[in-house]
């Protein structure tokens, strides 16, 4: 500041060259210490939540790649449900066409608390880490299992395929509901992949039950301890679609902070302010990194690559703990 107001007050004779200006009105700006010019993250845009269809997205890891630069992304991670299949096949992509764009390794795991289904996204994972690699084992193993157990379900009410098709759906990727919804529209059986969740795979309402199967996945903190384990960061991924009340949410994030979690997504496409300041509210009660992505599946313009995607100035990123 000192420097740039003796720039300004030099008398008008004295000519002052425009780089010393340009120099010292950026000695007056704050930069974060943590972030490094060339990571990526001080410019550009950051999503860290996406899908493939290695799990439930639609678009290939390349294609996805080609989404995101098209977007003008400049940080982006992949986190596919319980399997990291997408992160090489992308990363391989980036390399061979060159393609300008920072790719983190990600995943988001399935868990269990309280009865409900809670998402725990890793970021910034040693793939091949051998715990991380179990818990995918544990977790694929799980999923399949539940997947045949809704086919039957879903056999009884006289969709004797819905299983077959749906694993043809999925291909090499992981199965998941959003398979079998896709698979029931498509067929002509429901009006939207939402009123099949509704009808059928959904856990709400009075026609749910006929072929909803409760998950086993594992515990929140066994998630937290895999996905540190192979030096990640574990954040909750999109803390306002539990469909909780304030005081169970409250209960959810002081479970995840007692076992050791890093961070809440603060920001996603569709949240109004007030969502976006009771997440940073939390992050900052309980000393929490933030983090942000759009939960992309498939191109929309409701939670497109990026869309909407700012962190609250107050908010400690959660790339500020890899840089």
């Amino acid at each position: 500041m000192r420097l740039l107001l003796k720039l300004v007050l030099k008398p008008a004779h004295q000519k002052v060259p425009i780089e010393d200006l340009i120099m010292a009105l950026l000695s007056t700006i704050d930069f974060p210490p943590i972030i490094k010019k060339n990571d990526g993250f001080a410019h550009g845009r950051i999503d860290l939540h996406s899908h493939t269809h290695c799990s439930d997205g639609s678009l290939s890891p390349q294609t996805l790649i080609d989404r995101a630069v098209n977007y003008q992304i400049a940080v982006l991670a992949i986190t596919d449900h319980d399997t990291i299949a997408g992160f090489d096949i992308a990363q391989e992509y980036i390399s061979e066409k060159n393609i300008p764009i920072k790719l983190i390794s990600g995943i988001e795991i399935s868990t269990a608390w309280q009865g409900f289904e809670i998402h725990i996204v890793g970021l910034n994972i040693d793939t091949e880490n051998a715990a991380i690699q179990q818990l995918i084992t544990e977790q694929q193993q799980a999923r399949e299992q539940r997947a045949v157990t809704i086919g039957e379900k879903l056999a009884k009410c006289g969709f004797p395929d819905a299983y077959h098709d749906a694993k043809k759906l999925a291909g090499e990727g992981s199965i998941t509901r959003a398979h079998f919804a896709k698979v029931l529209y498509q067929q002509g059986h429901v009006g939207t992949m939402q009123k099949a969740f509704d009808q059928y795979l959904g856990k709400k309402g009075r026609n749910t039950q006929k072929a909803y199967v409760k998950p086993t996945w594992c515990a929140i903190e066994e998630a937290v301890t895999a996905i540190h384990a192979a030096g990640g960061s574990a954040v909750m991924a999109h803390p306002i679609r539990y469909d909780l009340s304030a005081k169970w949410l409250r209960r959810l994030i002081v479970h995840f902070k007692e076992n050791q979690g890093d961070a809440l997504e603060v920001v996603l496409p569709q949240m109004n302010p007030q969502q976006r300041q009771t997440m940073l509210n939390y992050c900052l009660e309980y000393d929490l990194h933030a983090s942000m992505g759009s939960d992309f599946h498939h191109p929309n313009k409701w939670s497109d690559l990026g869309r909407n995607l700012t962190l609250p100035d107050e908010a400690k990123p959660v790339w500020a703990m890899w840089t």
